[in-house]
């Protein structure tokens, strides 16, 4: 690990001097400019900002899905920044979670199926599988629906779906990209207390890129990108 990096038990991400850039010479463009975050254990935070800004660049990086020019990002104490992509894929099945605002379930499998599938990947066996899965669709009042394919199912009940499989493998880490974002605002804020809810319970850090204010207010820290550089940071 970089000797100018400091472990701090109590810090889930950090990521200090990010540049991200795209292209050469006189085409590059710089996506994140010298971006500078630390989140703490248990924190929700929400990201916001006009599109382009790099919100969704900044939570990739984060979450070990793209890479960067400049800089270094520590997750869990783990300095990622040198990780080869199989390392990178390791660490992130085993400690994050991911919510796009397209809920990304594959169609040929039920609800309860699309959920145990983390499990599944990780050799859990399918009777543990199923019924973790079960449960977990039983608090997101999605019971009834367990049995039923993507296609039967309404955006809201797809996109908790998501949710559940997102969580199942009680992650140390949730990262939400605009996870409402094709949601009506009853099922929105449905989705959020849910979410919330079991990041709270289960101690986790969560990370939330949104355009919805109502969204940003329910979380403990709001970060303003503009321009690929961090604009204000408020406290709810």
């Amino acid at each position: 690990m970089n000797d100018t990096i400091q472990s701090n038990l109590d810090t889930a991400i950090k990521a200090m001097d990010i540049v991200k850039q795209y292209g050469f010479g006189s085409s590059t463009i710089t996506v994140l400019n010298n971006i500078s975050i630390t989140i703490n254990k248990g924190e929700i935070i929400s990201i916001v900002g006009p599109s382009g800004a790099g919100k969704s660049t900044l939570l990739n990086i984060i979450g070990c899905l793209d890479t960067f020019q400049h800089g270094y990002v520590q997750v869990l104490d783990q300095d990622i920044s040198p990780f080869s992509y199989d390392e990178l894929a390791t660490f992130r099945n085993k400690h994050i979670g991911f919510i796009f605002q397209m809920h990304n379930l594959m169609p040929e499998f039920t609800a309860l199926e699309n959920t145990m599938m983390p499990l599944l990947i990780r050799r859990v066996s399918k009777k543990e599988a199923k019924h973790k899965a079960f449960e977990l669709l039983e608090n997101f009042k999605m019971a009834d629906r367990a049995g039923h394919k993507p296609a039967e199912l309404s955006g809201g009940e797809c996109q908790r779906v998501a949710v559940a499989r997102a969580l199942i493998t009680q992650p140390d880490i949730i990262l939400a990209d605009e996870p409402t974002g094709n949601l009506d605002r009853k099922n929105s804020d449905i989705l959020i207390e849910l979410l919330f809810n079991d990041c709270k319970d289960k101690g986790s850090t969560a990370m939330v890129v949104t355009h919805d204010q109502s969204i940003a207010a329910k979380t403990q820290r709001i970060i303003t990108l503009i321009d690929g550089m961090i604009q204000s940071e408020t406290m709810n």
